[in-house]
């Protein structure tokens, strides 16, 4: 739902009710992650996806059926082979749905200012988790509650004091963490997917009231850092952006970095590489991008880097010289289990030969250590082609 909270935040203010669906568990191959959300208002405008058009006419109209009743619903739409024409998704998995009103004037207007400023932290690039509950029993369905890294918590769950309290630290360490997902909370909860919870329900005695939460991270964008003014440098710029970096370009050298060089970075740092990483906090979300390919700068740029608790580092050069890298940080102190974290040479076996084509292989090289994809061709495979999530921050692979 953060995703259009822009839009949404201006509804707020005009007054005007609506209703928000938003993918709270997924099963399987499925189009859209958790988070991902269609909007409906009460004159029929709609924002958003669910799914990419698969089930986009269906709960358009569980949106508008929301609206009259005023009642949050949750629906599962997955592929059925019984009935050629059930509304499902063609891709074979299945989505969770939360369709949620939001009536300014009548039944959830309760609601209203917890997810006004979830919505306008959102839009605003300010951090702040919006936990809501998506099943269970510990508290109705769709009632929400935020978080901000600081400060007492907004709204309630409508459970009990301790349900919120709970649920209010563990969306701040998801918040901490820029996570969007779902988590048990509740007295003995049993931490499980959604589905399985709802399809399978413990008995109250083994586990206890609980609630499912939805907790949906605004964070602002993590951090892409290319050191090196090169070409190839232009063209990471172009491809970070893409992906939804804040990117730094940093070089010593002033009459390479330059905006006219760099006009799409957010910023353009003069200065030596490893000292200005020394300057700067990064989180696990952050990548680390050398293409400064000369070991003055690579040498005491990656003894830093690659301590540092960052999702990606990549280094630019051929196979000679990652084993001269490997031999100068070797020297300089580095563990094997660092150097295993150094990507290099960077990027995927694209047999890429220009800038924008180099540039494409580390995008996907970022793309698949986050999201814990292999690289590899789907055709023929039988991997899944979504993952469900990335690894734990720190814990990257090598790539030789």
């Amino acid at each position: 739902m953060l995703d259009i909270a822009a839009d949404l935040r201006q509804w707020c203010e005009q007054g005007r009710d609506f209703a928000v669906a938003t993918v709270v568990g997924t099963d399987g191959s499925a189009p859209r992650q958790p988070g991902a959300a269609l909007a409906v208002d009460a004159e029929g405008t709609a924002i958003g996806s669910v799914s990419g058009g698969c089930v986009e006419g269906a709960v358009y109209e569980l949106c508008r059926e929301a609206l009259e009743s005023g009642e949050s619903v949750l629906e599962r739409f997955g592929f059925s082979d019984e009935d050629a024409f059930a509304v499902g998704l063609t891709c074979g998995g299945v989505i969770d749905i939360l369709i949620t009103p939001v009536r300014a004037g009548g039944t959830g207007a309760a609601h209203v200012p917890t997810l006004a400023a979830a919505l306008s932290a959102a839009a605003a690039g300010e951090p702040a988790a919006l936990a809501r509950v998506v099943g269970g029993t510990a508290a109705p369905l769709g009632r929400a509650l935020l978080v901000r890294p600081d400060g007492p918590y907004e709204g309630t769950l409508g459970g009990s004091p301790e349900l919120d309290r709970t649920a209010a630290a563990e969306a701040r360490a998801m918040l901490d963490a820029g996570r969007t997902g779902t988590l048990t909370v509740g007295a003995e909860a049993v931490a499980a997917p959604l589905g399985a919870a709802d399809a399978h329900p413990a008995a109250p005695e083994q586990c206890g009231p609980r609630a499912v939460l939805l907790v949906e991270s605004s964070a602002p964008p993590p951090r892409m850092i290319v050191f090196g003014a090169i070409d190839f440098a232009a063209a990471l710029v172009t491809v970070g952006k893409l992906l939804g970096y804040h990117v730094t370009v940093c070089d010593a050298r002033p009459v390479f970095t330059t905006r006219r060089r760099f006009p799409d970075a957010d910023e353009i740092v003069v200065d030596w590489p490893h000292r200005y990483l020394d300057t700067q906090r990064l989180d696990g979300r952050a990548v680390l991008c050398v293409l400064t390919h000369d070991a003055k700068f690579d040498v005491p740029l990656l003894e830093r880097a690659l301590r540092l608790p960052v999702a990606y580092v990549g280094a630019l050069g051929s196979r000679r010289t990652h084993l001269d890298r490997l031999a100068r940080l070797r020297a300089a102190g580095l563990t094997e289990t660092e150097l295993a974290r150094l990507h290099s040479p960077i990027g995927l076996d694209l047999g890429a030969r220009t800038p924008e084509e180099t540039a494409l292989s580390i995008g996907g090289e970022i793309v698949a250590s986050r999201r814990g994809g292999t690289g590899a061709p789907l055709t023929g495979a039988h991997t899944p082609i979504h993952h469900d999530g990335a690894r734990p921050a720190g814990q990257v692979g090598s790539a030789v």
